[in-house]
């Protein structure tokens, strides 16, 4: 099976650089194409036309390492025009501010904020600046900050609260559409993910015209445990690192999963797509354990979806949606983007020496290649 994603000269390429693969080298750079749907076209959740991704990463002295990272559906107001949206809970070890009224609601009307665990105050503070700013939002008395948080206490001073609402309000302010960094930057600055460094990462699936052309693209911030796979490939095992392995090993840790789409979906739909997230994570060897907080959002910014805040009249809503029929080529997209945007988030990360001088190393890239090259060898 792997022997098809194999690119020799890549591969000769690989070797040759040995520890000169730098940061934001992605799977793709190195032959590996995982799912069998196209890319968008720079593979990031920004081919969503319209989504804007801004981080601020925080690395200072010793023990400082951490940051935000911003997620907008659409340039305008996102409290006049919000969009449909759904969250699914994996395993619900975690604090996902906001997410109560989404499920009741069904409805987005804030940034989305990544950042971490002890940094959730400062986000929402950030996102409420933010939006009582907005021109048009004079009035506004009550604002539904949506803010995810991964824990990354064992590299960063987590106690410190280093992330202000400064610099949340920096991330947003930073958003902007195009390429999307990876790897130690945002969210992802301090985390760890197999037991490697972990961090941002994104990718994209582009649906034939056939399927309706839609795009889905996907955003994680990584930082859990399990047994790492790549493109089915055992590779924690191969390099002897994954979770209890001696049986002490903990697989704790958690995964913000981000899924935008421009399909026309309701918020229905949107928990349906946010829930094959997980098979995607599933696919990377991730196991959602006990102390794990493993959250999707999902939303859909389709034009003709956006909800006014205030409507003026009682009529009724008339936006099409697709069937449930539809949907099956959706949920492959966002599994196939969910389980690439986890590797591209490991393949970007660079080694990290943080808090009390603990060092986190990235995935020995030269040596995963080589072992998806033995498998592929063996079919």
């Amino acid at each position: 099976m792997v022997d098809k994603y194999w690119i020799s000269l890549v591969i000769l390429s690989c070797f040759a650089m040995g520890n000169e693969l730098k940061a934001q080298t992605r799977a793709r750079d190195l032959g590996i194409e995982i799912g069998i749907l196209p890319t968008g076209k720079l593979n990031s959740i920004t081919d969503v036309e319209g989504v804007l991704v801004g981080h601020l990463t925080k690395i200072q002295g010793k023990d400082i390492r951490t940051g935000v990272t911003a997620i907008l559906p659409h340039r305008g107001n996102l409290f006049q025009e919000k969009t449909p949206a759904a969250v699914f809970v994996g395993n619900g070890f975690g604090k996902l501010a906001g997410s109560t009224q989404i499920e009741e609601l069904g409805n987005l009307e804030s940034p989305i904020v990544l950042t971490n665990t002890l940094g959730i105050a400062a986000g929402m503070e950030g996102i409420i600046e933010y939006t009582l700013e907005l021109p048009g939002n004079e009035a506004v008395q009550s604002v539904n900050a949506v803010v995810g948080e991964t824990n990354d206490g064992y590299l960063n001073d987590i106690r410190g609260q280093h992330v202000r609402k400064e610099d949340v309000l920096s991330a947003i302010r930073a958003a902007k559409e195009g390429r999307v960094e990876e790897g130690n930057v945002g969210a992802g600055t301090g985390t760890v993910c197999f037991g490697f460094k972990g961090g941002i990462g994104t990718s994209s699936r582009k649906l034939p015209e056939s399927l309706g052309g839609y795009t889905v693209g996907v955003l994680v911030q990584t930082n859990f445990g399990g047994v790492l796979q790549i493109n089915g490939v055992p590779v924690g095992e191969e390099l002897g690192q994954y979770s209890f392995k001696n049986h002490l090993e903990s697989a704790d840790g958690s995964c913000m999963i981000i899924v935008a789409t421009d399909a026309p979906v309701n918020e229905r739909n949107l928990k349906r797509i946010a829930q094959r997230a997980m098979m995607g994570l599933a696919r990377t060897g991730g196991i959602a354990s006990n102390g794990s907080g493993d959250y999707v959002i999902a939303f859909s910014n389709h034009s003709q979806n956006r909800i006014a805040h205030q409507a003026t009249t009682l009529d009724l809503l008339q936006n099409e949606m697709l069937r449930n029929d539809d949907m099956s080529p959706l949920f492959l997209a966002t599994i196939e983007a969910t389980e690439e945007a986890i590797i591209n988030s490991l393949f970007a990360a660079n080694d990290m020496e943080g808090k009390e001088g603990r060092i986190v190393k990235s995935l020995p890239l030269p040596r995963v290649m080589e072992i998806i090259k033995s498998f592929g060898n063996k079919d």
